[in-house]
């Protein structure tokens, strides 16, 4: 079994321990421990039950897109989601997922506020923000082939929601993106962070990766049968013109005008 399989079946049959709940979060986010076989290790527990209606998705679906989303991450083979699961739980059915132990201010090396028009070398610039006093500043994003990555797999997942404390640096070097509740809408719904590259062509890397999931996305394969369990037959028919549409047009999507492009709060 790889690693990722045993962080799987560790978070799966585990038994969870409630240690505390994460307050800043919109919904129910509890911080558990979980522990198997003599192995144990940190998690974030969100019950179904703890979800916070929305207007534009459907009640109790939260659970099972974050699930969708990690399974389209391994898909890709870039690892960006941490080990995600759907599963029973001390406050019933949830998504459970691996805790990534981040900095004190996630997102910090890889987001900024500069002065001036210019991003400036190794920098991509995102939109001009209100700082007060009538003020403005650049926000800009790093030119870092992790975030380029994981622009693509937001584009492909529709994320709602890519907001900056949900980039988080790992002690191993990896960059993962949390937070995957608002996603795999059929309509246009992408706002992020990371508009830095929209318009520019996908790297090489970028298009054989999309065709590799377009193929796993195909009737009948294991990724579009879980898949399918998970969101609805339109929503899984959306991911895969999303992915036709990006392999066809071959450049990172633009803001639609028809949806607000930047989330807020945006950190």
């Amino acid at each position: 079994m790889t690693a990722t399989g045993e962080r799987e079946e560790l978070l799966t049959k585990g038994e969870l321990t409630v240690v505390g709940r994460i307050r800043e979060a919109s919904n129910a986010v509890l911080l558990c421990t979980v522990a198997y076989e003599g192995v144990s290790a940190d998690c974030v527990y969100k019950p179904v039950k703890g979800e916070r209606p929305l207007w534009d998705f459907p009640d109790g679906s939260l659970a099972q897109r974050e699930v969708a989303a990690y399974l389209v991450s391994e898909a890709t083979g870039w690892g960006l989601v941490p080990p995600t699961v759907l599963r029973d739980g001390p406050y019933g059915e949830g998504m459970v997922q691996q805790w990534i132990e981040a900095g004190q201010n996630p997102g910090a090396e890889l987001l900024a506020l500069v002065e001036g028009e210019e991003a400036g070398e190794g920098w991509k610039a995102v939109a001009l923000a209100e700082v007060g006093d009538g003020r403005t500043a650049l926000l800009v994003h790093a030119d870092d082939l992790r975030l380029r990555r994981l622009a693509v797999l937001d584009a492909v997942i529709n994320n709602g929601d890519r907001k900056g404390g949900h980039l988080l640096p790992g002690a191993d070097g990896r960059l993962y993106g949390i937070d995957h509740g608002v996603t795999f809408h059929t309509e246009d719904k992408l706002r992020t962070l990371l508009w830095g590259w929209a318009g520019e062509p996908l790297t090489d890397e970028a298009r054989e990766v999309l065709g590799s999931l377009r193929s796993r996305l195909a009737e009948g394969e294991p990724l579009a049968t879980r898949l399918a369990q998970l969101i609805t037959p339109v929503e899984l028919a959306a991911v895969r013109a999303r992915v036709e549409r990006l392999l066809l047009t071959g450049v990172h999507p633009q803001p639609s005008g028809q949806w607000p492009s930047i989330p807020w709060p945006p950190v």
